[in-house]
């Protein structure tokens, strides 16, 4: 069986952890991992109004459903964003980057530090010590940064007690790594699409094409139903 080392040593076993979750594979197998490690998991889903959200919300549940009742109920935190993004593609679903596009092309602003702010505050509130992200050593931008986590989480605890700290499980995996120790979950469940048609992944903007190489570079055979081959033509329903 392909291990990973762990990244949680410092969490006590009776510590909850609250898990930021979206749906993709990152957070999906972070979660399982956490799971599987009989830590205490509470999931959070931060809803924003973005254009892939009822998509991505389905996918949650469904990664929820591997665990049963081995996870807390999830948390749903409401933080809409149309008045800061306007006519932004991610809420209005035109103009979304493609399969060709740079990573940067999918930058949301300030994105991390909305998730992180609300996210934090819940932890604060119920008691949750621990708030886990699904990054990756992969991630560009600089709202994934360990200095940028460490001056959220910092400015989070000059409230007071009780602390809190932002912890990367995934912190020195890869992702083919991560894939591969995973791969034995029904991970076509999860979700990474940015213009989702009829609830599938389109097969053609730019999560999509990370996807579809991720699946690739792992080795794994990918079950995704998307609803576009990767040249762009329809694919006929199942």
């Amino acid at each position: 069986m392909h291990t990973m080392t762990s990244k949680t040593s410092n969490v006590s076993e009776n510590d909850c952890i609250a898990v930021l979750l979206s749906g993709g594979l990152d957070s999906s197998l972070m979660l399982a991992r956490l799971a599987e490690e009989g830590r205490c998991v509470a999931p959070l889903y931060v809803r924003s109004g973005l254009f892939w959200e009822e998509a991505e919300l389905a996918a949650v549940r469904r990664v929820l459903a591997w665990f049963a009742d081995r996870v807390r109920p999830l948390a749903i935190l409401d933080l809409p964003v149309r008045d800061i993004y306007g006519e932004h593609w991610s809420l209005t679903g035109k103009q979304i980057p493609d399969a060709d596009s740079p990573d940067e092309a999918v930058y949301l602003p300030g994105r991390n530090l909305l998730l992180l702010v609300k996210a934090g505050l819940w932890c604060r509130q119920h008691g949750v010590p621990f708030l886990a992200l699904g990054i990756l050593d992969s991630n560009p931008f600089a709202d994934a940064s360990e200095e940028f986590l460490r001056t959220v989480e910092t400015a989070l605890n000059l409230y007071g007690p009780p602390p809190l700290q932002i912890i990367r499980p995934l912190q020195g995996v890869s992702k083919t790594e991560l894939m591969k120790w995973g791969q034995r979950w029904p991970l076509h469940e999860t979700f990474s699409c940015i213009a989702p048609m009829k609830g599938l992944h389109c097969g053609g903007c730019n999560k999509c094409a990370e996807r579809r190489r991720a699946f690739r570079e792992a080795g794994i055979p990918d079950s995704t139903r998307y609803a576009s081959t990767p040249d762009g033509k329809e694919v006929s329903p199942a």
